[in-house]
């Protein structure tokens, strides 16, 4: 069967018509999320920003996270994330590490709070020496917060790891484990019910909370990707997210803030080898 030049001519047209259109679709912007809590949460928690991204930044926005905290830090060194949102050691680990370039963070302080039932009787970390106890993940900022707690005050026993702040409760609630460590911020999300029979063992210091990180493949866009940011923060869809999840806003880093999680970075740079 002979196939006319004029055919062959317009399906060459058409394939590099279809070549042209899919090399000017614009690459997708990666918004990578530290799982600080199951992906079901963190996927409905940032669509408003997605959305709002996508609208500003004119590409197509997707919200990722990863299995595990130490898994989320292996793929933002590898670049995967275009902003990671994740807490001061990690977001520390990724300007050293990895030339991530600091953004902003929430208003609101970040801690790290030890969960027991609230009839327990439970005291102290020496209370606990023997007793299951639980962390999110190895390299979690308040696991290691933890973790360094019990240690510093008697209790030599590590911790054991879940995957979401709602799990850590649950588990301690059910008698599962003895206590749980999760963010303040994780705490004040659960439902009123988990919150009014649980309270707190210990609570931490301020430590540096969950950073906004922009990779160096973005970094002539930062500007851009700022205002974006700050936009959000007074859209109507922006004051809805922070009253919901009680984050009072975004403000920029203090000097140094970064700098002084670097004991944490360590570990989970140590962790990663």
């Amino acid at each position: 069967m002979q196939i006319s030049a004029r055919r062959i001519f317009l399906a060459l047209a058409l394939g590099f018509a279809s070549w042209g259109s899919w090399a000017q679709t614009p690459a997708v912007f990666k918004l990578g999320i530290a799982p600080h809590t199951s992906a079901r949460v963190i996927l409905e928690m940032y669509q408003p920003l997605r959305m709002h991204l996508e609208k500003a930044l004119g590409v197509p926005v997707d919200v990722v996270t990863a299995q595990d905290f130490t898994e989320f830090a292996r793929r933002m060194l590898r670049q995967e994330y275009d902003i990671a949102v994740t807490t001061g050691h990690q977001a520390r680990l990724a300007q050293t590490d990895g030339e991530y370039a600091p953004l902003l963070t929430y208003n609101a302080d970040f801690r790290a709070v030890a969960l027991v039932p609230g009839a327990s009787k439970l005291k102290s970390a020496k209370d606990l020496i023997g007793k299951p106890v639980l962390g999110l993940s190895p390299t979690s900022l308040v696991t290691l917060w933890g973790q360094h707690w019990m240690t510093l005050n008697g209790n030599p026993d590590a911790l054991r790891y879940v995957s979401a702040s709602d799990s850590v409760a649950r588990l301690v609630l059910s008698g599962e484990a003895a206590a749980g460590f999760i963010s303040l911020a994780n705490y004040q999300s659960l439902t009123r019910e988990l919150q009014s029979q649980m309270r707190f063992l210990v609570i931490s210091e301020p430590l540096a909370g969950r950073v906004y990180m922009l990779n160096k493949r973005q970094a002539a866009r930062k500007e851009q990707v700022e205002a974006a940011l700050t936009s959000f923060a007074s859209s109507p869809e922006g004051k809805a997210y922070f009253e919901k999840y009680k984050l009072e806003g975004y403000r920029k880093l203090k000097p140094k803030e970064l700098e002084a999680m670097e004991p944490y970075a360590r570990e989970v740079r140590n962790s990663l080898q």
